[in-house]
């Protein structure tokens, strides 16, 4: 297999990285906006290593959090809700209306062309037969990330405007994605502090010893900068 070159601009970048350094989040920010220099508006992500048990149910992360400015990407949400629901739908924004008939296309074709989903409680039996496409992308409403409730508007309104749920992975690790690189450093911060304390809160009781074990601060294509845990 041929090894892909590594570009100037992001050896360049790393040049500015202190690695053996753990940086504080407003010095990680500075850092992050002065070697992020992608043709595009790259994403702001924090990366975590978490002190927990994976193959634990009770030790699962899965906060839901609305981030203060948004987490500059456009949401497409689509609304899985009944006839009497779907002009409230329209109303709120939604990007699709989720009708039964749009459930036997998800079904027939698999084809997922939204970011996230909800639903009213009556359609989640009809929902059930789509979970193994939904499911596997995240995409399956839950009432533990508040995509499944009798409000619409409500539910609809907080996805667009960066309501975001953060899920561990297997290897004891969360990826959360909290910005865009263009916001200015006051609101990656904000939105970044906001997405810690929501993984702080969420620490499992039955957890020991460090609970944030590491973590680092990166854009798109940018690269990556350990951050001081003890600070966060």
């Amino acid at each position: 297999m041929k090894k892909q070159k590594t570009s100037k601009r992001f050896v360049e970048a790393v040049s500015k990285v202190d690695k053996t350094k753990n940086y504080k989040l407003d010095e990680a920010i500075t850092l992050l906006k002065e070697v992020a220099n992608a043709k595009f508006d790259e994403s702001v992500e924090i990366h975590m290593l978490l002190g927990i048990d994976p193959k634990q149910s009770e030790q699962q992360i899965r906060p839901t959090i609305t981030l203060p400015h948004g987490s500059g990407k456009k949401v497409r949400v689509i609304a899985f809700v009944d006839s009497a629901n779907e002009t409230v739908a329209k109303d709120a924004g939604a990007d699709i209306v989720g009708t039964e008939e749009v459930i036997a296309q998800i079904i027939q074709k698999g084809e997922i062309n939204f970011d996230v989903a909800v639903a009213v409680p009556t359609m989640m039996a009809k929902l059930a037969k789509a979970a193994r496409i939904l499911g596997p992308r995240g995409l399956m409403p839950n009432p533990k990330t508040d995509t499944v409730g009798t409000n619409v508007e409500k539910m609809i309104k907080e996805q667009k405007a960066g309501k975001v749920s953060f899920k561990n992975d297997n290897t004891s690790n969360i990826h959360m994605t909290v910005a865009k690189i263009s916001f200015d450093e006051t609101k990656i911060m904000e939105n970044a502090q906001t997405a810690i304390e929501a993984i702080k809160k969420a620490r499992p009781a039955k957890t020991k010893g460090t609970f944030i074990k590491s973590a680092t601060l990166t854009s798109t294509m940018g690269p990556a900068i350990k951050l001081d845990t003890g600070s966060l």
